[in-house]
């Protein structure tokens, strides 16, 4: 059974927006990847010229709608209140588990010239708890590399619990990078 709402989520802060990105976004999305490229690239998997175009992204916008209709992910994008045009950052929960897990992956960045303003903060916090009471998820995997101590230290004032730490876990900008694995449980999660 399905519990999530029939609608994309539109998530609100009192400095945020978070929300599915339609085609209107798309060149926005380009400007953010574009314009945090070198930015980003130590902390995420090596990206083809293709990423980075319009073309791209008016497709991956259409699949994330689609994957979030049959409830296999939801990809968000984070926008401020004052220009809410403007790409900020990106939560993504993806692998979405059900039957006996219940449970998905979060991942997520932050535009360079936003970092510090608790904004990841702000939007993931919200993320979460309609991940928890819409969707139902009952545990969110978070893991980050050790050496980025800020992701580390988000993931703890959100609440996750380190659970383990994995060897080459995944392949970031062309390099088998170790991970601390981390997870957040739903305290509220009921059966269908």
């Amino acid at each position: 059974m399905n519990n999530r709402s029939p609608l994309p989520p539109q998530l609100s802060t009192h400095r945020l927006l978070v929300r599915l990105a339609t085609s209107r976004d798309v060149r926005e999305i380009v400007r953010y990847y574009r314009l945090n490229r070198l930015f980003l690239a130590p902390f995420e998997p090596t990206r083809s010229d293709a990423f980075f175009t319009e073309d791209f992204w008016r497709g991956q916008v259409e699949r994330n709608l689609i994957e979030f209709n049959y409830n296999q992910s939801l990809r968000l994008f984070v926008f401020e209140q004052e220009r809410p045009e403007v790409v900020v950052g990106i939560i993504n929960f993806t692998q979405f588990f059900h039957g006996p897990f219940h449970a998905c992956v979060m991942g997520y960045s932050l535009a360079e010239a936003k970092q510090g303003k608790g904004y990841m903060l702000e939007s993931a916090n919200v993320a979460i708890q309609y991940v928890f009471n819409e969707l139902n998820m009952h545990r969110i995997s978070a893991n980050y590399m050790p050496r980025n101590q800020r992701s580390g230290n988000l993931l703890r004032k959100l609440g996750f619990v380190v659970e383990g730490y994995a060897r080459d876990y995944l392949l970031i900008n062309g390099t088998w990078e170790d991970h601390i694995l981390t997870s957040l449980i739903n305290p509220n999660w009921c059966a269908s």
